[in-house]
C-alpha cells in the first residue's frame, strides 16, 4: 500500500524541502499548500527511482520535480516548479503539453497553476531500462512495436510544429508500460523547427548505448541507410518520407 501524506503535511520538513525545492520561505510554502488545495490534490506519496534529500520522487529536471499524488482516489503525476527555475510559472509547459495532447501525445493534462502541473500518472519503465530487461521469445517484435510507436508520436509532434527538445537524450523521456508515452515537455517549443523524428531515431538507433542494445535484439539496417532516409525526411517532411523511414527500419 502506498502512503499518501495529506497536503498540510507538506508544509513541514522533510517534505517542505521537496515542495519548495531547493529553497523556499515559509510564506512560499504556505502559498504552495494553498495552491495544491485549489487544484484538489488530496495527498502526495514519496516514491520513485530518484532521491532528493533522502526523499524518493518520480523525476527531477532543471525546472521541476515530479511526485506521485492523488485527486480523490485517482493517482496523478504532480510537477512542482523549482524555486530556482528559469521559468516564472508553469504556463509555457501547460500550453505545450496541451498542444501535444491535441495530437494524442504525452500524458494527459488535468490542470495547472502558477507552480504546478497535474497530469495523468504514467506507470512503467524508462525506455532504456525496458530495452535492457527485454529478453526471450518475441523480443524483436515487442521492440519494433515500441520503436514504431515512439517514431509515430514524433511524427505527430513534427506535423503539429512542436519540438520536444530533449529527444536526443530519449532514455529518460519515453515510458514503456501499459502504454508507450513520451513525457516531460518542459523544454518543448513551438518556435524551433521540430526535429523529433530525426532526434529520436538518432538516439534510439545510431551510435548510442541504447542503439547498441536495440541492435542486439533486432538487426538494424546499415547506419548510412538510416541516415539517408532521415535526411530525405528532414528535407521533405511528408507522410511518404516518414513511411520510407519506417520501411528502411523494417517497421512499416
Amino acid at each position: 500500500m502506498k502512503q499518501f501524506f495529506p497536503v498540510n503535511d507538506l508544509a513541514n520538513e522533510p517534505y517542505s524541502s521537496i515542495l519548495g525545492y531547493p529553497h523556499a520561505t515559509k510564506a512560499q510554502i504556505k502559498s504552495r499548500v494553498k495552491e495544491l488545495k485549489q487544484l484538489r490534490i488530496d495527498g502526495v506519496s514519496f516514491e520513485g527511482p530518484m532521491t532528493i534529500n533522502k526523499i524518493c520522487v518520480l523525476g527531477k529536471g532543471y525546472a521541476g520535480i515530479v511526485v506521485l499524488a492523488k485527486q480523490g482516489t485517482k493517482k496523478v503525476a504532480l510537477k512542482i516548479r523549482r524555486t530556482d527555475s528559469p521559468r516564472k510559472d508553469m504556463k509555457g509547459e501547460t500550453v505545450l503539453l496541451s498542444a501535444a495532447n491535441k495530437v494524442r501525445v504525452g500524458p494527459k493534462l488535468i490542470s495547472s497553476s502558477k507552480n504546478f502541473v497535474v497530469m495523468e500518472f504514467v506507470g512503467g519503465k524508462k525506455i532504456y531500462d525496458w530495452v535492457d530487461e527485454l529478453k526471450g521469445r518475441g523480443s524483436a517484435a515487442k521492440l519494433k512495436f515500441v520503436i514504431k510507436k515512439v517514431l509515430t508520436d514524433c511524427y505527430k509532434l513534427d506535423e503539429a510544429g512542436i519540438d520536444h527538445g530533449e529527444l536526443s537524450n530519449i532514455t529518460k523521456h519515453v515510458i514503456v508500460g501499459k502504454n508507450i508515452t513520451m513525457i516531460d515537455f518542459e523544454s518543448a517549443s513551438l518556435e524551433r523547427r521540430a526535429s523529433n523524428v530525426t532526434s529520436a531515431s538518432q538516439a534510439m538507433l545510431i551510435g548510442s548505448g541504447l542503439a547498441n542494445m536495440v541492435n542486439r535484439i533486432y538487426k538494424l539496417p546499415p547506419k548510412q541507410k538510416i541516415i539517408s532516409s532521415l535526411r530525405t525526411y528532414k528535407e521533405n517532411r511528408t507522410k511518404e518520407s516518414f513511411d520510407q523511414v519506417l520501411d528502411v527500419l523494417k517497421l512499416a
